[in-house]
């Protein structure tokens, strides 16, 4: 049977031990049974079984949940020149750890230290795996067997149960907190510090807002006196950006060159949310910490690959040209987009979009609210549109949407499923599989 022509282009596919697994399975269920073994037949029983071992378990899909950094859906979509320059590295040999001046070993981290240096204003720089593993190298580094301060008010949880207490237990630090959940002043730090104090840490709250009667210690009154001290004082950024949002009409979000000018030692922060690029946990701060760091044994298990440094510099290297940022960089021409270009994609896609959903459902267009997402300014939203289906049955039309060939990943809210189209990319591609769309009655 595994000679039959028929089988042949699923060979060809998946493998002949695969096809050989199915037709097993295949003779199975046909044990017993009266009828002629038919060739077609069982090569199209065959492909059936074997269609989700062939295809990929990470598909594309459209983000159209209204949530422009979604986690869950990978974050930041990388600029044209980082996936070119990461398909390069995968492909070749490269010289990750080689100097070609001097023919001997170079070091990874000499690839985006000095973007970092130039972008950030930091003496030195290294990356790691992510801004959690950055976190955890270095208080691992710093702070060992010793107590760190961090502010009440900045004792986060994100998502994915990462809390600032249990990374810093898991760096053998001993957490000392001072201040209140809403206000913390200079002199609780200052009445914190003991023999046995080994850094302060401010942790940006990225992903809540405390408001009302509240007070916090900026970095121009901590750095002071942590170097009055001789204390480190360490900056967790999170989200992190290297340009200053308000270029595109977005509120403020602390960047990294802010806050190494303020007298930071070391910051922390992410490179797939607000800087567009891979993931990536990126520390900058003085060269004597930064070294240290980088010399941590710890530092090789969380250390970057090639094709994760090779995406990281090239988009890096596009906050050159910041002036060009929105036309080369995904994330911040989703950011930047006018609502009045979405509103205009949103009537052009309606005819589509009501005749795929059929009678079943009420489709119109409707101003929505976005958000960034991955922890970047949590309470302000982005005014943006929608196609939006209200009636019954919102969770099997949501199902049939995602059942398309690329599927498509709304939002159910308020009664309606909602498809936020600031973040759609590929109109031709969304609406030429819409008519494939089958919504399944129940």
């Amino acid at each position: 049977m595994a000679n039959w022509p028929a089988l042949a282009p699923l060979i060809q596919r998946a493998g002949r031990p695969l096809v050989i697994e199915a037709l097993r399975a295949w003779a199975e269920a046909k044990r017993g049974a009266e009828e002629v073994a038919d060739e077609a037949a069982c090569a199209r029983w065959c492909e059936l079984r074997l269609a989700g071992l062939v295809q990929p378990s990470q598909r594309r899909v459209f983000n159209l949940t209204g949530t422009v950094l979604h986690t869950n859906l990978g974050r930041a979509l990388m600029a044209e020149e980082a996936i070119e320059a990461a398909v390069t590295a995968m492909r070749s040999p490269t010289t990750l750890e080689y100097d070609l001046s001097g023919g001997g070993r170079g070091e990874r981290d000499d690839h985006i230290a000095p973007w970092l240096h130039r972008l950030t204003g930091a003496e030195a720089a290294t990356a790691v795996n992510n801004n959690a593993a950055a976190v955890l190298l270095v208080l691992a580094t710093l702070a060992a067997g010793r107590e760190v301060i961090v502010s009440r008010g900045e004792l986060i949880e994100i998502g994915g149960a990462f809390r600032i207490p249990d990374i810093m237990a898991r760096a053998d630090c001993r957490l000392v907190e001072v201040g209140t959940t809403n206000r913390t002043h200079l002199k609780d730090y200052a009445a914190a510090i003991g023999p046995d104090t080994a850094a302060i840490m401010k942790v940006h709250p990225s992903n809540y807002a405390v408001s009302g009667f509240t007070k916090t210690v900026s970095a121009a009154e901590l750095v002071p006196l942590a170097r009055e001290k001789g204390l480190p004082v360490i900056e967790d950024l999170g989200s992190g950006t290297l340009v200053d949002l308000e270029t595109w009409g977005l509120p403020h979000e602390p960047t990294a060159r802010e806050a190494i000018e303020a007298g930071i030692d070391v910051v922390t922060f992410s490179g797939d949310k607000l800087l567009g690029g891979p993931q990536a946990g990126l520390i900058v701060g003085r060269r004597a910490l930064i070294e240290r760091i980088a010399r941590n044994p710890m530092k090789r298990a969380l250390r970057l690959d090639k094709v994760r440094l090779a995406a990281l510099e090239a988009t890096l290297r596009l906050y050159a040209d910041p002036t060009r940022l929105a036309e080369r960089l995904p994330t911040v021409r989703a950011l930047a987009r006018p609502a009045g270009e979405i509103k205009a994609l949103a009537e052009r896609l309606l005819p589509v979009v009501a005749k795929a959903i059929g009678s079943g459902a009420t489709v119109g267009i409707e101003p929505v609210r976005g958000q960034i997402g991955s922890g970047a300014l949590p309470v302000d939203l982005l005014p943006s549109f929608a196609i939006a289906a209200r009636g019954k049955g919102l969770d099997r039309l949501a199902a049939a949407f995602r059942g398309l060939p690329i599927p498509v990943i709304g939002r159910i809210s308020d009664g309606a499923l909602t498809f936020d189209l600031r973040t759609l990319d590929d109109e031709v591609a969304f609406a030429g599989q819409l008519d494939k769309l089958r919504v399944v009655a129940g």
